[in-house]
């Protein structure tokens, strides 16, 4: 960290017998310090300069005697290296999902910190060179391809110096960017937030590492486009009917459908993240031979792309969303789902680890192999007019399926909330819809009671 001084001496200028003559000496705080010129003028202008800034209140760095505006100005480094160090900074200690956003981040705002914009490639290969390479640590050691190593070429000798970001129209400049896709259309709320964000603490690292006074973001009045609210549509959520039948339609498929009939099964009946299923071991499952049962969710298994995980498998490991990495979500299970996972077990086993749910070769299930079972299950079960529709258009609506048919059971939301693994509020954000026919039934049973005493 800089040790900064306001105690600042500047002696006159003194000459010496030397290939140097003119000697300019001063001292902050205790520290003594000279430089050396060859020409008087140059003495001058250097030592009006030092008294200039202290005159305007400025600190001195005690190591390196500078003014701070010259002394940060020294130690500038380009936008294009700045955001590869606060990469390496977050990676580590990083999943591979949050890595990738990472990548992501930095790669829509860096082409905007350039000096200008001529000879830079196409849009597609400066995503492809910045995301895949500049701002992926897994492959820094690799040997970059030539056209990869043209365009972060250019990056490198174009990039803008970190400083020039204290302009609040270049950052505003960036902010614009990143609430656009690819190709121009504006981007989800969610993903304009989570860019915004890291691109943020990139600027609170530069302040951090002395190369901006401070974060600019902080000054820009810079509204993202309008948030869509986030409610489940109930038209995407199949009723207890549409669901059995979908469950039967997936059993009805090839042996890769009758493999994921109980994984689908745990969506359902246990509102269940699919990265929560594909991790799921035996050990973890309470499963009577009647009555309910349990599963114990302790981890999550998404899916991040070989490219980002230190195991350099398409997996991650991690601990339940948005909770502590050892915490254990508790869910009760109905006869309906013991029987499921019952009847998987004596089918297919379990893998070495005790995991339920592996492909036919062994391996982990795979969200393009579940979501084809998926689409072809619709087809089966729905009607043509359905399968136009939204209904159950995604695996993840057997989830919202579960989760309003407890709050429709009459299930308290506190309880649904524990169970689905979310808080209350996201409950009733998110499930805003089903809760207001809660309502309803609510009322109806407050006005009965009122007329039996009326």
């Amino acid at each position: 960290m800089t040790d900064w001084s306001y105690a600042v001496k500047i002696w006159a200028i003194r000459k010496r017998e030397s290939r140097s003559p003119y000697q300019l000496r001063w001292k902050v705080g205790i520290r003594p310090h000279a430089e050396t010129f060859q020409t008087l003028g140059l003495a001058e202008s250097r030592r009006a300069q030092f008294i200039t800034a202290s005159r305007n209140g400025e600190p001195f760095d005690v190591a390196s005697g500078l003014p701070k505006s010259m002394a940060v100005k020294e130690r500038d480094i380009s936008w294009y290296e700045h955001a590869r160090k606060y990469i390496g900074m977050k990676w580590d200690a990083s999943p591979g999902s949050t890595r990738r956003t990472l990548a992501e981040a930095m790669a829509t705002v860096t082409p905007t910190f350039v000096k200008d914009t001529k000879g830079m490639p196409d849009a597609r290969a400066v995503r492809h060179a910045l995301y895949s390479w500049a701002f992926n640590k897994n492959r820094w050691d690799e040997e970059i391809p030539d056209d990869v190593a043209k365009v972060l070429d250019w990056f490198e000798r174009k990039s803008l110096p970190t400083s020039a970001l204290s302009e609040r129209l270049l950052v505003r400049a960036a902010l614009n960017a990143l609430s656009k896709k690819l190709d121009g259309k504006t981007a989800a709320p969610g993903t304009i937030s989570r860019k915004r964000a890291i691109f943020y603490n990139s600027l609170e690292f530069a302040v951090e590492a002395e190369l901006l006074a401070d974060n600019p973001l902080t000054r820009i009045k810079w509204k993202a486009p309008e948030q869509v609210v986030e409610e489940v549509d109930p038209a995407c959520v199949p009723n207890p009917r549409q669901a059995a039948k979908l469950l039967a339609a997936v059993r009805g498929q090839s042996p890769r459908g009758r493999r994921l009939v109980a994984f689908f099964g745990c969506m359902y009946y246990a509102a269940a993240r699919p990265a929560e299923v594909i991790g799921l071991r035996l050990q973890d499952c309470e499963l009577p031979r009647r009555g309910w049962g349990l599963l114990r969710l302790r981890e999550t298994r998404p899916r991040s792309g070989s490219a980002w995980t230190d195991s350099g498998e398409a997996h991650d490991r991690r601990g339940l969303k948005h909770r502590p990495r050892k915490a254990v979500r508790h869910v009760p299970i109905p006869p309906e789902l013991v029987a499921l996972l019952r009847w998987h077990v004596t089918a297919y086993g379990t893998t070495p680890d005790g995991r339920l749910f592996q492909t036919m070769r062994g391996g982990l299930i795979q969200d393009t192999g579940y979501g084809e079972v998926w689409a072809e299950a619709r087809t089966r079960a729905l009607a043509s007019t359905e399968v136009e529709s939204s209904l159950a258009k995604r695996p993840y609506d057997l989830r919202h399926a579960a989760v309003s048919t407890w709050l429709s059971s009459g299930v308290e939301p506190q309880l649904v909330a524990e169970r689905a693994g979310h808080s209350v509020a996201v409950l009733f954000r998110v499930y805003a819809k089903f809760l207001k026919d809660g309502d309803e039934a609510a009322n109806a049973k407050i006005s009965a009671r009122l007329e039996r005493h009326a």
